[in-house]
């Protein structure tokens, strides 16, 4: 057993009991609990049930947890619970998992995203589970007279193995909310678990199979109107002026206004955007009518000014440029193939790159770009709001609610006091659902009408209202010497607007010669968080290029990524390379074991490989495809990752082959283009989506077996798979695959 460090346990832990007798026990998502002295004084156990971050036990032994994170997918409803059942000492099977509300009072952070909830989550839950047990053992010692070190717990039951005692854990919970909390608490090692580890399916599963009212697009309450935003047609235009009129007369329409959704005098975050910040809205009774009314609205637009404005993005600020203008796909093209050809900004530099490449017999250069790409999370963006002069109810699909609290405060002139946001499960996330301008419009309709709403967005407005991943270009360049020896690295890219560069990341610290430069294009274009930011483009690049770099010196992909690592680790060139080699090590070993990796499982297929860290983890893949009327068939892929210990196998695996499915989606045939500011692509019969017979005819998964503690898994397995059906790709066709989506350059082979 460990002992674990203080953490001022009085700022972790408020207990308190619930009436009719029980415990509640209540903790800071972050071991830093904002004080409240009303926290203990609940008086009803319906008031309780509403909170976030608790541990409840009731007199008939149910053991209810409540999962504080936001859940969009990615298994924290199940995974975080688990957590605190490992250390309470509790039957599982038995444990009742219910999603808590944002509750500002009582926790400084609630965020799902990063890939940081089970990393973040894994003392301060483990911690409050092993305190509940604690005090229920002290509450029983205390009870039967006995020495605590007597004691043991299991199942949700306190016993005394030499008198044969045994005890609820319901039946002691009134006693034990009432005894002070232990300063210090012990927890298991890793390796000792009961429940972490083992595969548990997802505790809302049924209620997702059975269509139960889950998501904020099924939220409905008495008197609700239906609201629609109108939106600019092109990135680059803001309202001028409307005529509703006509739309007006027709049946159910309440009422067509302007809002402007955050104030001028707002100070941005990092997940704020404005970029349509005037719109007209549409009010009704239901949705038909208002989206019949929509059309009927005559709008102009008039072209935006360049602004610049301070952005406060996790406490540092930065002057963020708007530029004017209706850009366009090509013009963007154009645009960054003119930066690679001029020097970028230094980003890191080791050895001497420029005589490295002087004196090189051959050097082999690269260019690969990417495509904005829209979220398209399967629920499109919704909202509840209504508000009162007593209360802002919100229903809101929000990764990060904290941010927005302050928002709404500010935009909607609200106190504190009054804000009540509800987390509903979110169709999908992985960044879309950071960006919460959505909430804010829904309160400022809300508020003009003086009644519940729901807005709603259309696929249409989702696709076309942003946020975006970023375009990128990046040119990698190697300088070979006459024993065919690798002798530098030169990496040059940007993006629109902002770079995908990971200067510090693999394969820097494995070349004595090394240098990363860098630059970007202001955009009026929105772009954010994309399923793990940055690395989703660079890790294709840098992987597809790795695989053409070993090719030209005669060595097999995987062996020559080892061989790089194995310098990396007894050798590193610099101080600042931000992975740990041993461990991408063990993934590539890992992957070249299980997919049999000299001889294919088909004999038919073509097999390609790509690994990355990034969020912590590391992720490798082997793709075997082959090739149908020209199109690839996926027939096999092999995952292997390292992100310590897997809390939940069941929901680990469901992770890895989404970020399969989807990476494969994205690299062959995502892909948004720009007209003069419109997007181009506006629905699924336009933008091109894999399907499922598309998706890999098996996904083969195998974690690295550790007991590091957890890291992330969102993410991590996500980039490395554009790089592995690149290469793979390559070996089907001959053909080498530099720009996404790969469809287009396969199409036209």
């Amino acid at each position: 057993m460990d002992k674990s460090q203080n953490n001022s346990r009085r700022s972790f832990l408020k207990v308190s009991s619930i009436t009719g007798g029980g415990m509640m026990i209540g903790f800071s998502w972050l071991a830093n609990l904002i004080p409240n002295e009303a926290f203990a004084n609940a008086e009803t156990a319906k008031e309780w049930i509403e909170l976030t971050g608790f541990i409840k036990i009731s007199p008939d032994n149910q053991i209810t947890i409540f999962c504080p994170n936001p859940e969009f997918g990615q298994n924290v409803m199940t995974s975080l619970p688990m957590l605190i059942a490992e250390e309470l000492e509790v039957d599982w099977s038995k444990v009742k998992v219910e999603a808590g509300d944002y509750d500002t009072p009582r926790f400084k952070r609630q965020f799902t995203g990063g890939s940081q909830s089970i990393r973040m989550g894994w003392q301060p839950l483990r911690k409050a589970g092993a305190t509940a047990k604690l005090m229920l053992m002290q509450a029983a010692a205390n009870e039967w007279n006995l020495p605590i070190a007597e004691l043991s717990a299991a199942n949700g039951m306190i016993h005394h193995k030499s008198s044969n005692k045994s005890i609820a854990y319901g039946s002691l919970a009134a006693a034990a909310s009432k005894l002070p909390t232990p300063e210090k608490v012990s927890l298991k090692k890793n390796g000792d678990f009961s429940i972490l580890g083992t595969p548990q399916k997802n505790v809302e599963g049924s209620k997702i199979v059975k269509g139960e009212s889950l998501f904020t697009m099924d939220y409905k309450q008495e008197g609700m109107l239906i609201a629609m935003a109108i939106h600019p047609t092109a990135f680059g235009l803001k309202l001028k002026s409307f005529d509703a009129t006509e739309a007006l007369k027709m049946p159910g329409i309440k009422d067509i206004f302007e809002i402007k959704v955050y104030k001028d005098s707002f100070e941005r975050g990092g997940f704020d955007t404005r970029t349509f910040n005037n719109l007209v809205v549409v009010v009704g009774n239901t949705t038909w009518e208002v989206m019949n009314a929509r059309k009927r609205v005559i709008t102009q637009w008039e072209p935006i000014q360049e602004t610049k404005e301070m952005v406060n993005t996790w406490g540092s600020k930065k002057e963020e440029t708007t530029p004017a203008g209706l850009e366009s796909t090509d013009a963007h093209m154009k645009q960054m193939y003119d930066l690679q050809k001029k020097p970028g900004k230094i980003l890191r530099k080791d050895g001497n790159p420029e005589t490295a490449f002087a004196n090189a017999k051959k050097t082999l250069e690269r260019t690969y770009s990417a495509p904005f790409l829209p979220h398209n999370t399967m629920e499109p963006i919704s909202c509840f709001a209504h508000i009162t002069d007593e209360k802002a109810l919100f229903v809101a699909p929000i990764q990060i609610p904290d941010m927005m609290k302050q928002n709404i405060m500010f935009n909607l002139d609200l106190s504190a006091e009054k804000i009540d946001i509800k987390l509903a499960r979110m169709g999908g996330g992985f960044g879309r659902r950071a960006y919460g301008h959505y909430i804010i419009e829904a309160g400022l309709i809300s508020k003009k009408m003086k009644a519940p709403i729901k807005l709603i967005y259309t696929r249409e407005d989702d696709m076309t209202n942003g946020v975006y991943r970023p375009s990128y270009m990046v040119t990698y360049k190697a300088a070979i010497d006459t024993n065919n020896n690798v002798t530098a690295i030169h990496i040059k890219g940007g993006g629109i607007p902002e770079s995908a560069i990971h200067q510090n990341r693999f394969p820097a610290g494995a070349f004595e010669n090394y240098i990363a430069e860098g630059w970007d294009i202001k955009s009026n274009i929105t772009i954010g968080a994309f399923r793990a930011p940055g690395s989703n483009f660079i890790a294709s690049a840098e992987q597809s290029f790795l695989d053409e770099l070993a090719e030209t010196i005669g060595k097999d992909p995987i062996d020559y990524r080892i061989e790089l690592l194995k310098k990396a680790k007894s050798n590193p060139v610099g101080k600042n390379n931000d992975y740990d080699a041993d461990r991408y090590i063990g993934v590539l070993e890992l992957v070249k074991q299980k997919s049999n990796w000299s001889t294919a499982n088909n004999k038919n297929a073509k097999r390609g490989v790509a690994a990355y860290f990034c969020h912590n983890s590391y992720a490798a893949h082997v793709v075997d495809i082959t090739m149908k009327n020209g199109q690839p068939v996926v027939e096999n892929v092999v995952s292997a990752l390292d992100c310590g210990l897997v809390v939940n196998p069941e929901g680990a695996k469901n992770m890895v082959e989404g970020a399969v499915v989807d990476g494969i989606g994205n690299a062959l045939y995502g892909g948004l283009r720009f007209e003069n500011g419109v997007p181009m692509q506006k629905n699924f019969n336009q933008y091109r989506m894999i399907r499922h017979k598309e998706s890999p005819k098996k996904i083969d998964i195998h974690f690295v077996q550790n007991n590091v503690d957890p890291t992330g898994l969102g993410e991590p397995p996500f980039p490395p798979i554009f790089g592995a059906l690149a290469n793979a790709l390559y070996k089907a066709t001959g053909k080498r695959f530099y720009n996404q989506p790969f469809i287009n350059d396969l199409n036209k082979s």
